[in-house]
């Protein structure tokens, strides 16, 4: 059956990977992120490749009043939204506490946790209202455990942990399952973001290391969302077959 799945974020690595998987097996797609041209081209070629209706506005979901307005004004059939994926997220800055830019603090706090909280907003009234719908938050390993200089960025994470079970509960009565995917190290843009844009120093963090890619939690997602109705997956830890922990990995 067709669905219509909502996705955060959806203008570069896991968003645009889940975005593709889900247009590969013919649903219906509302994406959004920050930068339009990028939204633009992938939406070109979701049409292109799969041939699917798509329907995609910018979006910062630090903005509680666009987020409010854009949600409202999604088109039908656009706006019976069946999935929600709270994608959008990202890590600013690797520093110790002591050390750590406000800015940075900012950005990791309302994008990881307020957007989120923004977002689903908007979006769990209307699927309360028909007693139906998944809601799929993308965590992280950051979200079980702290690293060194990791400290605000864990933080958020570990909010969008609690948020997850917070919402399994809330949400229980009304018939809507609530999923949260908890990956290692992915080779996207998170570390290029994390660095300011230093393309060297991201790179080195995942060199002979082998790590996840976007398709792999593309492919998890896809999988948490098409379980059998009376089957809900409430977290799902993944990891490169060469890391245990958030430190702790090796050369493959």
């Amino acid at each position: 059956m067709k669905k219509t799945v909502f996705i955060t974020g959806a203008t570069a690595g896991i968003g645009a990977a889940i975005a593709k998987k889900f247009a590969a097996a013919g649903h219906r797609l509302v994406i959004c992120g920050r930068r339009e041209e990028r939204l633009s081209s992938l939406t070109a070629k979701l049409a292109l490749d799969y041939s699917v209706e798509a329907f995609a506005f910018p979006l910062d979901v630090r903005n509680v009043e666009q987020v409010k307005e854009a949600i409202a004004n999604i088109p039908s059939p656009f706006a019976d939204i069946d999935i929600l994926v709270n994608n959008a997220g990202l890590a600013s800055g690797l520093s110790p506490i002591q050390e750590g830019e406000l800015l940075d603090w900012e950005r990791m706090i309302d994008t990881n946790i307020k957007g989120l909280l923004y977002v689903t907003r908007e979006i769990a009234p209307l699927m309360v209202s028909k007693k139906s719908g998944h809601i799929i938050n993308i965590g992280s390993i950051a979200g079980k455990e702290v690293y060194p200089q990791g400290n605000v960025y864990c933080a958020t994470k570990h909010a969008v942990d609690a948020l997850t079970k917070g919402m399994r509960l809330d949400l229980l009565p009304h018939n809507i399952r609530v999923s949260q995917i908890s990956p290692g190290m992915v080779e996207t843009e998170f570390s290029n973001v994390r660095f300011h844009g230093d393309t060297e120093r991201a790179a080195a963090v995942y060199e002979g290391y082998n790590p996840l890619t976007a398709e792999d939690i593309a492919d998890a997602t896809f999988y948490i969302a098409n379980v059998p109705p009376h089957v809900c997956i409430n977290d799902l830890w993944i990891m490169p077959t060469t890391q245990a922990n958030s430190y702790t990995k090796v050369k493959a």
